[in-house]
């Protein structure tokens, strides 16, 4: 959840895009062979082969959820919980001249400052949305998606320079004139966040929800409008254009994502690598193979490959991996060099040999010339799984870290968002003296109820969902009777956060979700992608950084 903002850019909406698009009628789709399940060599080859867009359906037609008719639900019993979680993500719900549109990030009445809580981020309606598309409430998520893509066309500036044209707004508000009978929005593009920084993950949000929308309904005509079409295309172009990169991962400045304050998360974060990953494998598939649409595809591809391969390679870290950085020698010189950027090895911290078990293994935080961070970053990892960044033995190997480390990265909270906290004199460079970020707290090893339903995701797909289960005993203990707090503080996430919201929307949604995916994982299939065999290749080492 972002900081305090000031709201800023406000115009009335002539709505009459959205009730167009909102009436355009659903296809009738024959089932047949998933574009997620199309190699990348395939496409290359052949870009034709996308012309279908097939086997769109969850494999489950029925609702989820505590009104789910107890027949449909294959004996499974709702917690208490879930019913009281419903009617707070519903009191959560933002209209816009009668349609729902999103939900606030929180709903706190006992809170003194409402900030920016009352606003709909991006990212955080996420849960949101994939619980209402769980339980067959699909209007909602089609009304963001509308009235996101319809911000995004609206001129960016901070100060006297202007953002690029497919930047999506990291949050929006509505605001109500009773008055003159009227409803306003107020956009937030980055020129009211702390730091001044744009939400890079916003766009990738935006077209892994859209392919989400389109897996749980069958409805393939709105990803096929030229509005969605053109959308997608204009975020794809920031990321994709060319400069003086040398890495196909994305260059990123501190607070970009849901780490949204100063963390030393700057350069290449995992986070950012892994959003950027699923929604180019998300977009593959819903292009059209129009003149602008081919051209995508095809950029699409590539840079896909060379990120599998860059990530595989030079962000994965294990016992044996670990042990190679800790032997390399400096100061390499040419294409054969074995150490490629040159890390020290006297620059590693010592909390990591011990953190790291004989089993197990994960994607560090960053990777970028002379500089390795080591950080434990749970969104990052989970999303890597889910997209199929992570080859099948890597999902493996973080499942196994989690396992073995469970009291380190759960505790009594599932889940630390980062591990381990930095403190000390490293805090005050790191963070700038940030007092939200202090040690084991926030964004600084605080533990997010919301990362349950990545987990939950994770499980299923790896086939652990005993994990899953665990943690989900773990935030029944405490999440109703805290109010459903935004974050927790502490080692093992035993307090509530010193700045915590409560009734925190993504906190509710996401054990929704988590319980829906548990009670029939077919749902799934809305966030998860099987890996392409045209990137199998699996790193093999000796003793060298290379494949």
């Amino acid at each position: 959840m972002d900081g305090p903002r000031e709201a800023s850019s406000s115009v009335e909406v002539d709505d009459l895009s959205l009730s167009r698009l909102l009436n355009k009628p659903k296809l009738n789709i024959e089932r047949q062979r998933s574009f997620d399940e199309r190699s990348l060599s395939e496409l290359s080859i052949n870009v034709r082969a996308l012309e279908g867009y097939d086997s769109i359906y969850s494999p489950a037609g029925y609702r989820s959820g505590f009104d789910t008719p107890s027949t449909a639900r294959n004996s499974f019993e709702p917690h208490p919980m879930v019913a009281e979680a419903w009617d707070s993500l519903r009191r959560s719900l933002v209209y816009f001249r009668g349609q729902p549109v999103g939900t606030i990030a929180a709903n706190d009445h006992g809170s003194e400052e409402i900030l920016n809580y009352d606003q709909v981020f991006v990212r955080d309606f996420v849960p949101s949305a994939l619980a209402f598309l769980m339980n067959g409430e699909p209007e909602i998520v089609k009304n963001f998606l509308l009235k996101t893509l319809h911000l995004q066309g609206w001129e960016k500036k901070i100060d006297r320079f202007t953002l690029g044209e497919g930047v999506m707004p990291a949050s929006f508000k509505v605001l109500h004139d009773a008055g003159r009978k009227t409803d306003t929005l107020i956009a937030d593009f980055g020129e009211s966040a702390i730091g001044r920084v744009a939400p890079v993950d916003s766009g990738f949000w935006w077209i892994i929800l859209l392919r989400a929308y389109t897996k749980s309904t069958g409805d393939l005509s709105l990803a096929e409008t030229h509005e969605c079409q053109k959308g997608m295309r204009l975020i794809l172009a920031l990321c994709l254009s060319e400069g003086f990169d040398t890495f196909p991962t994305l260059l990123c400045a501190d607070g970009c994502s849901m780490i949204d304050r100063r963390m030393g998360i700057y350069g290449y974060p995992i986070e950012i690598q892994a959003l950027f990953f699923m929604a180019l494998r998300c977009a593959l598939p819903m292009l059209k193979h129009d003149a602008e649409g081919k051209e995508f595809v095809e950029r699409i591809v590539k840079r896909l490959h060379a990120l599998s391969y860059h990530m595989r390679s030079y962000f994965w870290l294990d016992f044996q991996q670990l042990n190679d950085i800790y032997r390399y020698k400096t100061e390499e010189y040419s294409h054969t060099a074995v150490n490629k950027f040159n890390v020290i090895p006297d620059s590693i911290p010592d909390w990591v040999f011990d953190f790291m078990p004989t089993r197990g293994g994960y994607f560090i935080g960053n990777v970028s010339p002379a500089r390795m961070d080591f950080r434990w970053f749970a969104l990052g990892n989970l999303v890597a799984i889910l997209s199929s960044l992570a080859t099948p033995e890597q999902s493996m190997a973080i499942m196994d870290l989690i396992e073995e480390r469970w009291e380190e990265l759960v505790g009594e909270m599932p889940l630390k968002i980062t591990y381990p906290a930095i403190e000390n004199h490293e805090w005050r460079i790191v963070t700038g003296c940030d007092p939200k970020n202090t040690r084991w707290s926030y964004h600084n090893g605080g533990s997010w109820p919301v990362l349950l339903w990545l987990l939950t995701a994770a499980c299923i797909k790896t086939g652990r969902p005993q994990i899953a289960r665990r943690a989900i005993e773990l935030a029944e203990n405490r999440l109703l009777k805290d109010g459903w707090p935004e974050y927790y503080d502490g080692k093992l996430g035993r307090y509530i956060g010193k700045q915590a919201r409560k009734f925190q929307t993504w906190s509710i949604a996401g054990y929704l979700v988590a319980k829906m995916m548990l009670e029939d994982p077919s749902h799934l299939g809305m966030v998860s992608l099987e890996e392409d065999k045209a990137m199998k290749p699996l790193i093999k080492r000796s003793n060298s950084w290379t494949c």
